[in-house]
């Protein structure tokens, strides 16, 4: 999959995802997996360290502020410790997935210069949106 992106001259994107789970039916798995078959590096992000595949859960919030993408996992009603934290990355957009959407999240993003979307990162990258 990266020869074909590479030879196409797709654009990999570091890709946050907060709200990791170990759980192969979560969305925040499916996501991480989809993610590193297209090629993207990916920090994975969860209350419970552990393993989505080969990608390790992280419990410590990332030092390192170049993401361009976060993906939320993480309903709204627990996004506002993250809120903060998030916009200090400085990424270039926050996807809501579904379930997640939290308007005044989203505005105070687009206030800081970050783009907030509400789409599906699974179907973003089926479609080749993302």
């Amino acid at each position: 999959m990266f020869y074909i992106a590479f030879i196409c001259g797709y654009k990999m994107k570091r890709t946050l995802i907060v709200g990791a789970s170990e759980k192969p039916e979560r969305y925040a798995f499916k996501a991480s997996v989809m993610l590193n078959e297209y090629g993207h590096e990916v920090y994975a992000y969860g209350l419970r360290a552990g393993k989505m595949e080969n990608q390790t859960i992280e419990t410590l919030w990332p030092s390192q502020a170049n993401f361009d993408t976060v993906t939320l996992y993480v309903g709204p009603q627990n996004q506002g410790e993250y809120e903060d934290k998030i916009i200090a990355l400085k990424p270039k957009r926050v996807v809501f997935n579904p379930g997640t959407e939290n308007p005044a999240f989203a505005a105070k993003l687009e206030n800081a210069g970050i783009s907030a979307v509400e789409a599906c990162t699974l179907v973003m990258l089926r479609t080749g949106q993302y």
